[in-house]
């Protein structure tokens, strides 16, 4: 299996994501007072929005590839203009697609939406949205994640921004060597744990709870959300999580090796290895601080360098990833969880029933892939097509979706669950009539956020809401935002959601037409194989 195909993933995102925009309908001006100088926002649909505040120092020159620093306040008599969305992270264009908004190195920024007329003592639950994109493109400013529904019903949403790509990940042995007392490696993580600090420490001058945050993402998101719960130093900065399809094994954005070539089998080649390898693309020679001086004086579009994840020269992969540095990333997501050191926090998690057709687990016939599973490719056959009749297709979607995303999500629950910690489960398979024919089966992956932000007007390819789209958006907005008020999804208004635990099994299950039922996994039998595969490392 190759261990990541984010060419796959990254073209199949941009046809289920939207463009970026910003919300439209400003209606007046609303200001907030903080110990770094007054902010001032907009309100717009009776909710105030701040826009584009900085949370860190801009990360560029001497600043490129460090840990970002502490924002510095502003002057008391300038107010910091929060009306308009700061830049977003460098990022390439993917599929012919350009990007819409402005990009620069200085991009650390986050977004604030709250009821109108919150006031500091309000106490409102935080959430905290961290969005996805294979960790090379994306934006918290993209109108599909607006939280302008969050806040009618009384809950804080802010978005953040962080570093992508090779700004985000990146090793090279000076870096390593340049300051010993500080992490290298993972600045995307360290940039996410720098804005929950930033929301620790200002947030209850917007009205919000520091002592009652959320932190939720989907793909790249949610794999951030499983390195949140397991880095140290992101340790009681939120009380619960939600992973939207985020994974939770090795071998998917998990964490390479920050030095040692060969020691990881997802991993290969390590990080540094891969940063020397970058630079002797851009004909930087050595490996001690002239060259990193060489690296860090490379334009911002020359470290972006079109997105290329591989020296098609050399044939030499040229971006690494998360990295597992030992320092500041100390453990993979799923060794933690073996050991049982993560946070140990309520825990929403679950994935989507055809997140991709192919990218993770190929094949070109199905003895091909059933002889993927090893010793288990009777059962998998068994599992996946029994009667023989299934089309290459429909299983590769299903084989892809639960190695890389069903079966790593139950591993998760099942490990936070036996730490003692309330975890509901849910598996998303609504698909819009319109919609059904184009695929045929199940839901795909990222089609849930529009749902979950109640934000169907700013879905792709879709040009009506329906009576059906508009049930289950309030379903599953309502869940969302009963968990973080409450660590438990369930309300009078929905459908009861089963708690996850080890006697029973439940998750709750929307099916293709929108119904919602707590059951036990209808796919169990696929997940118990895939589960069995992995663990003896045969897939």
């Amino acid at each position: 299996m190759k261990w990541f195909s984010a060419v796959a993933l990254k073209q199949f995102l941009l046809l289920t994501l939207v463009p970026l925009a910003v919300l439209a309908d400003d209606t007046g001006s609303v200001s907030v007072t903080t110990p770094l100088g007054d902010i001032e926002g907009v309100i717009s649909h009776e909710v105030e929005v701040f826009k584009g505040i900085p949370y860190a120092t801009a990360p560029v020159g001497d600043l490129r590839w460090r840990p970002p620093q502490p924002v510095k306040a502003w002057s008391d008599t300038t107010r910091l203009d929060a009306t308009e969305f700061g830049a977003d992270c460098p990022q390439p264009a993917f599929g012919g697609h350009e990007p819409v908004r402005p990009q620069s190195g200085d991009c650390l920024f986050l977004n604030i939406w709250r009821p109108a007329g919150t006031k500091p003592g309000d106490n409102l639950p935080v959430m905290v949205w961290i969005h996805g994109g294979a960790f090379v493109f994306g934006s918290g400013a993209d109108s599909l994640f607006a939280g302008v529904s969050f806040a009618k019903q009384q809950v804080m949403l802010v978005t953040i921004n962080y570093r992508l790509g090779r700004f985000g990940h990146f090793a090279f042995p000076a870096l390593t060597t340049e300051d010993p007392e500080s992490p290298t490696g993972s600045y995307a993580y360290m940039d996410q744990i720098q804005a929950l600090q930033w929301i620790q420490s200002y947030i209850s001058r917007f009205g919000g709870d520091p002592k009652n945050v959320t932190v939720f993402g989907e793909s790249a998101g949610g794999v951030s959300v499983h390195s949140l719960l397991t880095i140290p130093s992101a340790k009681g900065l939120f009380h619960k999580a939600i992973i939207q399809s985020g994974g939770g094994r090795d071998g998917v954005l998990t964490g390479r090796p920050l030095s040692e070539d060969g020691t990881d089998r997802h991993y290969p080649v390590s990080a540094e290895t891969i940063g020397i390898n970058f630079a002797i693309k851009h004909n930087i020679s050595g490996t001690g601080p002239k060259a990193l001086a060489a690296l860090r004086a490379l334009s911002a579009e020359q470290v972006l360098d079109s997105g290329s994840e591989f020296d098609d020269t050399r044939q030499q992969p040229i971006y690494s990833g998360p990295i597992l540095d030992g320092q500041f990333v100390v453990t993979t997501a799923e060794s933690a969880y073996q050991e049982s050191r993560q946070s140990k926090v309520p825990l929403l998690i679950g994935s989507n029933t055809a997140e991709v057709p192919v990218g993770f687990v190929n094949a070109e016939s199905k003895t091909a892939l059933w002889q993927q599973f090893g010793d288990f490719s009777v059962m998998a056959q068994q599992a996946y097509d029994v009667k023989s009749e299934a089309p290459l297709a429909e299983v590769l979607s299903y084989v892809n979706t639960d190695k890389v995303w069903a079966e790593p999500a139950r591993y998760t629950a099942r490990a936070l669950a036996a730490a003692g910690v309330p975890v509901f489960v849910y598996r998303f398979g609504y698909i819009p009539e319109s919609l059904r024919e184009r695929f045929p089966y199940g839901a795909s992956h990222a089609s849930e956020i529009a749902y979950v932000f109640n934000t169907l007007q700013e879905r792709r390819g879709v040009d009506t809401v329906s009576n059906k789209d508009r049930y289950v958006a309030d379903m599953m907005h309502r869940y969302w935002i009963q968990f973080a008020k409450t660590g438990n999804p369930n309300s009078t208004d929905t459908p009861q959601w089963t708690t996850f635990n080890k006697k029973a099994e439940q998750m709750l299950i929307i099916n293709k037409t929108g119904q919602a039922a707590s059951m036990s996994d209808p796919t169990k039998t696929r997940i118990d194989v895939i589960e069995k595969a992995v663990e003896a490392k045969q897939l």
